[in-house]
């Protein structure tokens, strides 16, 4: 487990510290008012585009799985007694339609170590009060002396990142209604590309007026769907009042990304 931590640190925080302090560096360069503050946008940016191509793929997928739901429901009521025809039956559709099912997954594996090995770095930098100590410690996994540190100003207009709004005071608790909401919204917009909250596709009864009891697939689907939706905005709103407002701007910045990036996607298919 040792090495395996040190795997990850040098393949993904190490790489995401150096290059979260050259931007720091250069901002400060060129004397902008709350370069920590910029930097964390400019890297969260950086990852976000680096995904980009996982994420045209996973959205392909979903437009792709989106368009053969009806063919999909039609061979679930064909062969729903036979679970091995139908599940040669789906593959094979999926293969006559040129696509994977499991690459839609892609987008969420790969940003996985990515945006934790940014998390852990933030972490580095926020939980602590930027002393000495902190600043030899960062600069010790520096690359270049270029890059290396005096002080470190975690300011950002006026706001202090290294504090959570918790313990800034009650004026910042718009962070964490602000961070939830956006989230929110994030999971709002990637279900409805997804084709997961089409609540206006679902029939609840068959041709013969009889009700359709929901399988227990459905039922998973609901769950995850609600919890998605709900669940998982209040539980970021929680860690963004608790947490260094560092990682809220985080958390801000790659949620409007995404539902940008989402949009711009919508657009593009009409």
């Amino acid at each position: 487990m040792e090495q395996l931590g040190t795997i990850f640190t040098t393949l993904f925080i190490n790489p995401t510290l150096n290059i979260l302090v050259g931007f720091y560096q250069l901002f400060t360069s060129m004397g902008l008012t709350g370069a920590f503050g910029f930097s964390i946008i400019a890297i969260t940016l950086t990852i976000r585009l680096l995904m980009h191509p996982f994420f045209n793929k996973q959205m392909h997928t979903a437009r792709k799985m989106k368009e053969l739901k009806p063919r999909l429901d039609e061979l679930n009521k064909k062969h729903k007694n036979d679970k091995q025809r139908l599940q040669k039956e789906q593959l094979s559709l999926y293969q006559q339609e040129g696509i994977n099912p499991a690459s839609g997954c892609l987008f969420a594996l790969v940003q996985i170590p990515l945006i934790y090995g940014l998390f852990s770095t933030l972490q580095l930098f926020l939980n602590q009060k930027g002393d000495d100590s902190l600043v030899a410690t960062i600069n010790g996994r520096l690359y270049a002396d270029f890059l290396k540190l005096q002080t470190i100003d975690p300011h950002f207009f006026s706001i202090n990142l290294a504090l959570s709004p918790a313990q800034a005071g009650p004026a910042f608790i718009a962070v964490p209604i602000i961070t939830a909401g956006l989230q929110y919204f994030q999971s709002r917009v990637t279900m409805a590309q997804m084709g997961t909250d089409d609540k206006k596709d679902k029939k609840t009864v068959d041709e013969d007026g009889k009700k359709i009891e929901p399988s227990m697939g459905d039922e998973f689907q609901k769950a995850m769907t609600t919890q998605t939706k709900y669940f998982f905005p209040l539980m970021i709103g929680y860690f963004a009042y608790t947490l260094p407002m560092g990682l809220s701007l985080y958390w801000n910045i790659f949620s409007l990304f995404s539902i940008i990036q989402h949009n711009l996607e919508n657009k593009n298919k009409k």
